[in-house]
């Protein structure tokens, strides 16, 4: 495996050109799975803009063939500025480095290195032939950009995202159960596009049984690929898993409509008529499922992204578990004072047992706000 270059200069406008790759790469998400997002952008042997792409779906053109594309004949002695790793085997498509050489850029920059063994040793063929290939530039944006596909790769699980909804005061409901509307909505509507990126959206059995919820992405954020020069090709469905030990979820519930298909996990040994797809799973001790069990099952369907909705004793779970990667918090300018909090038990004893996070954004959404952080360690 290649290892990043050296540190060192980086020659003008080297990041303003990555800093557009990984811009454009955002372009695909929730639409490339299994597949990572990748941007590309070409400059001419002068330095001037010459093309650009983005992955826009699996099985389609890569972002360095269409950024090639565009460019033609003035990516001759040009360079290419790449989010990943350019891949190195055939698959539904061909090997990008082969495109690289064949369209005779000299030089190739790359943010990350593809840990999948399979399509990596590209930056490898590259200068076998005598392109240059520096690495590194901007890799931690653009692995935050890739974070989904990269933590399915080399952890071989789905990257897991907990989103919750709550007063200042943490509540996700009031004291007689209530809890719509917490927060605005436009709040709401952009939980409708995370649900979208996502190929799983999960639930716990409590959440069916209070809410009685659809767990939908609403047909506005199944995104098209604008600004792409494929044509568009609607977004599938998020599959949608309520954990549900006790094989408890009512025939009729609305998570079980033909909206999106839906996947119920139980225990292995739970007795159930339920006209439902079913998973199996080994019960976890002192209640509920072995919830690595359930990931690794979920990465053997290929889903590389999973968005936990609640409720909060499946969220403490995942918590507890060491298995989320990502909180999203919508607070609303509200206080309850009592009333169910948005997160259960989740292993914590003592002021050291914290699950301590990292703020990557903060954005207010209507009247609200928007939180995004990460584990301080994300060794988990």
């Amino acid at each position: 495996m290649d290892e990043p270059s050296p540190a060192g200069a980086v020659p003008d406008g080297d990041a303003l050109h990555m800093a557009r790759a990984i811009r454009l790469a955002a372009l695909g998400r929730g639409t490339t799975s299994p597949n990572p997002v990748v941007g590309c952008v070409v400059v001419d042997a002068a330095g001037a803009h010459a093309g650009e792409g983005f992955h826009a779906y699996a099985g389609g053109p890569h972002a360095e063939v269409v950024a090639l594309s565009e460019a033609g004949e003035r990516a001759r002695g040009g360079t290419a500025y790449v989010t990943l790793e350019p891949c190195d085997h055939t698959g539904r498509t061909g090997p990008c480095s082969q495109a690289l050489l064949e369209a005779g850029v000299a030089r190739v920059v790359v943010a990350v290195l593809d840990p999948n063994p399979e399509a990596a040793g590209g930056m490898s063929r590259l200068r076998a032939h005598g392109v240059r290939v520096d690495s590194g530039l901007m890799a931690e944006e653009a692995e935050r950009g890739n974070a989904e596909w990269l933590t399915f790769v080399r952890l071989g699980r789905p990257h897991v995202t907990w989103k919750f909804a709550a007063t200042l005061d943490g509540r996700s409901a009031a004291q007689d159960g209530t809890s719509q509307w917490i927060t605005s909505p436009e709040a709401r509507a952009d939980v409708h596009r995370l649900r979208a990126e996502s190929d799983a959206v999960v639930a716990g059995i409590g959440t069916v049984l209070a809410d009685d919820p659809r767990l939908t992405a609403r047909p506005d954020h199944r995104r098209s690929f604008h600004q792409s020069p494929h044509p568009a090709t609607p977004r599938r469905a998020p599959l949608r898993v309520v954990v549900d030990s006790e094989a408890r979820t009512p025939p009729g519930a609305r998570v079980l409509s033909s909206e999106a298909p839906t996947l119920i996990a139980v225990a292995d040994d739970a007795k159930t008529d339920l006209q439902a797809p079913l998973l199996r799973l080994p019960r976890a001790h002192p209640h509920g499922l072995d919830l690595r069990a359930l990931l690794t099952e979920l990465a053997r369907r290929q889903i590389v992204s999973v968005f936990v909705e609640g409720g909060p004793a499946l969220a403490g779970s995942f918590l507890r578990e060491g298995l989320v990667d990502r909180v999203v918090a919508y607070l609303a300018p509200a206080l309850l004072g009592s009333g169910a909090a948005a997160l259960g038990p989740a292993g914590v004893r003592t002021i050291s047992d914290t699950h301590r996070l990292v703020f990557e954004d903060v954005t207010p959404i209507g009247t609200d706000l928007r939180i995004t952080a990460r584990p301080a360690s994300e060794e988990n």
